[in-house]
């Protein structure tokens, strides 16, 4: 059967490739890029398609790294009832964008489910457990918090794959590398950091959990919470961990 021609999807092709090529390696998603993006999605099941071959051909096909742009395509797809579609995610991404190689025995597809899903709350609580378990000193006391000796212990490779699942499913807005490059924009100023990222209302500490925001509308830094509740010299040494450095 000959293809018929259709010129609005061609523009409609063009139109996500550009956003994808100026997009792709960039560090934060506008309002503007997301409607954009929303707008595509919505326009036919054409555009769902398309965007679900840049996907497979950026992280299968040419198995490059993933950015946050596809992070945002990914979310706003899934959203999306065609059978089709959720068919073809499943089949190309059935635990999501994010493929798993952790060093030590973590297993993070639990943490990758819930930030697919954008269940923030549970995700903090996942994401605390986890870096508990990743250092030595807690193999015998078990404890649910970090002492700031403990932070130098913790896998750079490990520490890595937490914040690319916490940036890459909230769009740039979530993460230790987000909250530390706000950390050093602000001269590394805890008071200023700490307002920046609404810890703090009103001149004091939020109460855990019920004053944080849980959403995506949050604040850029709000998540994931750190000790925070026990001072600044915890998050302090995971700013300076090694990890960053790489």
């Amino acid at each position: 059967m000959q293809k018929i021609h259709n010129p609005k999807n061609e523009i409609i092709l063009e139109k996500i490739k550009k956003l994808y090529e100026k997009n792709k390696k960039s560090d934060y998603i506008t309002q503007k890029i997301i409607n954009e993006i929303d707008t595509i999605i919505q326009d036919n099941e054409y555009s769902q398609k398309e965007l679900i071959k840049i996907l497979k051909k950026s992280l299968i096909t040419e198995n490059q790294s993933t950015s946050i742009l596809d992070g945002l395509i990914f979310s706003r797809l899934i959203e999306i009832k065609t059978k089709y579609i959720r068919i073809e995610l499943k089949k190309f991404f059935p635990n999501g964008i994010i493929n798993l190689q952790s060093s030590s025995e973590i297993n993070y597809q639990p943490l990758q489910d819930l930030l697919i899903n954008k269940n923030f709350q549970e995700a903090d609580k996942l994401t605390q457990k986890i870096l508990c378990k990743l250092t030595p000193l807690n193999k015998n006391k078990q404890r649910n918090w970090l002492y700031f000796t403990d932070i130098s212990l913790i896998p750079s490779n490990d520490l890595l794959i937490i914040d690319l699942l916490w940036t890459t499913y909230s769009y740039g807005k979530f993460g230790f590398s987000i909250q530390r490059k706000i950390w050093q924009k602000q001269n590394k100023d805890w008071n200023k950091f700490l307002n920046q990222v609404g810890w703090i209302q009103n001149g004091k500490m939020r109460r855990y959990p019920q004053e944080f925001i849980w959403t995506i509308n949050a604040p850029k830094g709000h998540l994931p919470l750190f000790n925070q509740l026990r001072g600044i010299q915890v998050i302090d040494y995971l700013f300076k961990h090694v990890a960053w450095l790489q």
